[in-house]
This record gives structure tokens, C-alpha cells and sequence, in this order.
């Protein structure tokens, strides 16, 4: 059914209303997004219903009675063939409910206390029908659980559309495979939803689509999971309000199209961790074939695989990510844009990675054993030029620790505003910088320090914002505070280093080529603070250690 962007506001007194779901405003990108793929199937008006139209169905532990229509009893199997609203309550020790409604109309069955577990098959499986709607009702806690010689693929398997609702609790435990999984569109927005699976804990082939309530989910395979891939409009996940919780052995959260989150909170840790070696199998925290969006909410991802990846592109304009990743923390195979939110790397072995980076906005802060950001072309080798690679600065605060390139484009890097602090490796020169590219370097804007054993292994500029540098001879230990001042004695800049560094690059709009300026340390650090220790202004402290030209030499 066709879904619309209005709740439901007005019950009618005979009337139980479940709340429908609340579409949170997302960023535009994920807007974009969802625009671009086939709508969920979730209508507010098949959250109202009348409640003398219910039909109560009794589970006695091995049978069941029922006295309304629509309902055949046989042993331990309950089976529901007519579209109508159905209230299960009580327990079934080796049963199941099935749905086999073959006419048209929405099914809903309300759990209202209600335990079944199948030693044979799916405790609730939906063989056929229009749509269906399962309801937990407000208070009570419910359980589905099958048995690891069960002949279907999921413990609440669903042929149809089906949509999970109500402010009650469900545990699902699929012991053969997966927990929750269905054949056409899955829509969750309510209740307190726990489950534990062999394999994916909750799928929806077309589509996933999260808009309330808590899932806590532990998986041998995938967490989340979308696997369409005939209609390119299908096989996605999106994330809006809600609490997802989600361990698993395979990706976290995985679809064949886009996953987009427009709001709530995600934790996912996969592949048991960051600390754990990558294995041969997917284990990343969030994976999209074809878009990864996040425009708002919480992403926490912790993966031995890549935190965030993509096959083609990823964009984030709002929200905050966090990941620490054994390999790649933001990986896409083609374009990475941040213009806004927060993005915060903790651990990696390369930060941020994608043929063409732009980071336009935001806060983005990157450790990596490798490059902390990463610019490379499939099929240009590593220390050629390749055309199609760039990393682009444009604004936002970037401050990046890399364990050898701090910013390392195998094309251009252009930097044009922004705060940058590029820190490069603190124990390796010569081919290892703050800055890094093998093609053109630009500084044409924004404040910007980098810092190495050398500072930048490209070429710096000739054109463009006003440049300092200086080389010491020897290293300088982590928390050296350094000085830049005119001649006569005005503070530019002051920064205060993270880490070892043995060079130093100021490049500023305060600069002027062909001017003379002062390199101090010691002291304290004051002015502005514009991001990654760096402040601007200021009161000159500290011991003068050189007097050097703007655009001129090298660190």
C-alpha cells in the first residue's frame, strides 16, 4: 500500500490506535536518496483499526482455540487465511502460526503476550498474503524461536510485505538462519526488538526500512540486510529514528543499492573488532552497492573489515560518525564527500579513501597506521600521476594523523579553505609527508599546517596563498609549541604538535610571499582556536629559533 507522510492524529473513541511512524527531517542528501528509490509500503491508516473487529486467538501450549473466522486450527498449527486484525495471546511449545491469506486486505496479528517455538519450521511464516502487519502489544513480551533443523530461511518469515509495529517486546531466535527475513519490503517503527541469528538477523529483500523503536541484533552473518538486485530502486536500508544495536560475524549493516541514515543512533561491531585481523569474508560496519548516505543521526561502527564502504559513493552532510577499523575507516571505490556533521576516525589502517575526496565542511578527525586520507585510481600505479585522483579541501576543520601521508593524493590535492592540520609520520621521511601528491599541490585558501619528519614531500607552490616553512635539525618531540610572527614582533599562528616532527608548513592568508617571518617554540599557545591545536593571533611567546623568507624552501 501506498505510503503517506501523515500520521494518523484523530482516534475515534471505539478506536486502538497504534502510532504510526515519525518521518524525521533528513539532511538532503539522504532526501535525495530516498527520493531516488522505491517507496516503503507503510500506510498510517493500516495502523488504526476497530477493536470489535478483533479476532482473539488462545495458544494453550500444544493447541489453540479460536472462535472467530478466518482462523483453522490443526494440532499445534494456527492458520490465518482472511485479511482481518487477529490477537494472539498464550503459548505453543512446538507450533507455529501461518498466514496463507490469499485474498486482498491487510492481515495484522497482535501479539499480546505470545511465545511459540517450532522445532520444524518457521514459528510464524506469512506463505501468503496482501500485506502484513505485526503488532506488539504495549507491555507485553513476546518470543519466535525455531530450531537449527528448521526447513525455512528465517524464525518470522514473511512472503509479503511486512510491517513490525506496536510498544511492546519481541525476541527472535532463528537457530537455522536468519531471524527476521521476508521477500518483499520489511518496515520497522516501534517496540523493543531483540534477535539472535545463525545467519542475517533482519532482511528485507526490496527493501529496509527503520524508523523507530530499539533492535538489538547479533548475527552469524549480516545484521541488517537488503539483498535486491534486479530493480535498482530496491535493495536498500534506511535508518531514521531509532536504536540499532548490532554485532555481527558479516557486515553490520549491508545493501545491495544505498544505505541511508537520516536519523537515530547505530552501533555496529563486526568481524569481532577493529583489533581482529580482516578475514576473507565481509565484515564491514556499513556497506552499500551502489550509496552510503548519512545526514543525520549516530554511526558508531568498530570492524576488522572497512567501517564504512562503498562500491560507488558516499556522502555525508550531517549526523556523526565514529569508526575504528582494521582496515579502511571510510572506504568508497569511487567518490567521498563530507560537507557537513561530524566524522571521527579512532583507528585505521588507511582513514579516508576514495578515488575523488571532497571535504567541503564539517569536522573530520583521522588516525591511521597508513595514509589518513587516501586519493587512488584502480589501474594507476602508486607513485604515478593518476588524472582522475584528487583530494579537495574547500572548509571545514581537518585535522589527520597519518602513519605515513597525512593527505596523499596519487593526483592533485588543492587546498582552498578550511582549517587543515595534515600531520605526516613521525618517524619516516623523504617519501612520507603532512602533505603528499603526485601531481600538482595548491594552497589557494583556508589555514593550514602541516607537519612531519617532512612536512611535505610535493613540491609547494609557487602561486597562490603566502607559504612558511621550516626544517629543524633534529626532531622535535610531541607537545613542542611553535610560533609564527612578522618581523616585528605580531603573532600569526601558534600550534601545538600531537606528535614527533622534525618539519613544519604554515600557509596562511596572513602570509605574504617575498616577507620575511619568525619561527619560535616554547611558550604557550593562545589566539583563536581553530581546530587540531592550531590558533590564530594571539600573544608571541616562546624562543626564536629562525628568520625565514615566505615561499621559499622547503620542510
Amino acid at each position: 500500500m501506498r505510503k503517506t507522510l501523515v500520521p494518523v492524529a484523530v482516534l475515534m473513541a471505539t478506536l486502538i490506535a497504534v502510532p504510526a511512524p515519525v518521518y524525521a527531517a533528513a539532511g538532503p542528501a539522504a532526501a535525495q536518496a530516498l527520493a531516488a528509490n522505491a517507496p516503503d509500503h507503510d500506510d498510517p491508516a493500516d495502523h488504526t483499526w476497530s477493536t470489535a473487529t478483533e479476532i482473539a486467538v488462545t495458544l494453550t501450549g500444544t493447541g489453540a482455540t479460536s472462535t472467530g473466522p478466518g482462523v483453522t486450527i490443526s494440532g499445534s498449527t494456527v492458520t490465518v487465511t482472511a485479511a482481518g486484525t487477529y490477537r494472539f495471546s498464550g503459548s505453543l511449545t512446538n507450533g507455529r502460526i501461518v498466514v496463507n491469506s490469499t485474498g486482498t486486505g491487510i492481515v495484522r496479528l497482535i501479539l499480546a503476550g505470545t511465545s511459540v517455538t517450532s522445532a520444524t519450521a518457521a514459528p510464524l511464516a506469512v506463505t501468503a498474503a496482501d500485506e502484513i502487519m505485526v503488532v506488539l502489544a504495549d507491555g507485553t513480551t513476546n518470543s519466535l524461536t525455531d530450531a537449527a533443523a528448521s526447513t525455512q530461511t528465517a524464525a518470522l518469515f514473511s512472503e509479503a510485505d511486512l510491517t513490525l509495529t506496536g510498544n511492546g517486546a519481541l525476541t527472535v531466535r532463528g537457530n537455522a538462519a536468519d531471524g527476521i527475513a521476508t521477500e518483499d519490503g520489511l518496515v520497522i517503527d516501534a517496540g523493543a526488538l531483540t534477535v539472535n541469528a545463525a545467519d542475517d538477523g533482519i532482511r528485507g529483500q526490496d527493501y529496509v526500512y527503520l524508523t523507530g523503536g530499539t533492535q538489538q541484533v547479533t548475527a552469524g552473518g549480516d545484521g541488517i540486510k537488503s539483498n535486491e538486485d534486479t530493480d535498482t530502486t530496491k535493495g536498500y536500508v534506511y535508518l531514521g529514528p531509532g536504536t540499532r544495536t548490532v554485532t555481527a560475524a558479516g557486515d553490520g549493516v549491508d545493501a545491495t543499492t544505498d544505505v541511508i541514515v537520516a536519523g537515530g543512533g547505530l552501533s555496529a561491531t563486526t568481524g569481532g573488532g577493529a583489533t581482529t585481523t580482516p578475514g576473507e569474508n565481509s565484515a564491514k560496519g556499513v556497506k552499500g552497492g551502489a550509496l552510503v548516505v548519512l545526514s543525520d543521526g549516530t554511526v558508531n561502527v568498530n570492524s576488522s573489515d572497512d567501517g564504512v564502504h562503498s562500491n560507488v559513493r558516499i556522502t555525508i552532510d550531517g549526523g556523526a560518525l565514529t569508526a575504528a577499523s582494521g582496515d579502511d575507516a571510510v572506504h568508497a571505490d569511487t567518490a567521498l564527500t563530507v560537507s557537513a556533521g561530524t566524522v571521527t576516525v579512532t583507528r585505521s589502517y588507511e582513514g579516508l579513501e576514495a578515488m575523488q575526496t571532497t571535504l567541503a565542511g564539517g569536522t573530520i578527525t583521522v588516525t591511521a597506521t597508513d595514509d589518513a586520507v587516501n586519493a587512488a585510481e584502480e589501474g594507476v600505479p602508486e607513485m604515478q600521476n593518476a588524472p582522475n585522483a584528487f583530494i579537495k579541501v574547500t572548509g571545514g576543520v581537518v585535522t589527520v594523523n597519518g602513519g605515513t601521508d597525512g593527505l596523499d593524493s596519487n593526483g592533485i590535492l588543492a587546498i582552498s579553505g578550511g582549517t587543515v592540520v595534515a600531520n605526516g609520520s613521525p618517524t619516516r621521511g623523504g617519501g612520507e609527508g603532512g602533505l603528499d601528491s603526485n601531481g600538482a599541490l595548491t594552497m589557494t585558501g583556508g589555514t593550514i599546517v602541516a607537519t612531519g619528519v617532512t612536512a611535505s614531500t610535493s613540491t609547494l607552490p609557487t602561486s597562490g596563498q603566502g607559504w612558511v616553512a621550516y626544517s629543524f635539525s633534529a626532531n622535535q618531540p610531541a607537545g613542542t609549541v611553535f610560533h609564527l610572527a612578522t618581523t616585528s614582533g605580531t603573532q600569526l599562528a601558534s600550534f601545538r604538535s600531537t606528535r614527533v616532527l622534525k618539519g613544519v608548513i604554515f600557509d596562511l592568508s596572513t602570509i605574504t610571499r617575498g616577507t620575511q617571518y619568525r619561527v619560535y617554540t616554547g611558550g604557550s599557545v593562545s589566539g583563536t582556536a581553530v581546530g587540531g591545536g592550531l590558533y590564530t593571533g594571539g600573544t608571541l611567546s616562546g624562543t626564536l629559533v629562525a628568520t625565514v623568507t615566505a615561499g621559499s624552501g622547503r620542510a
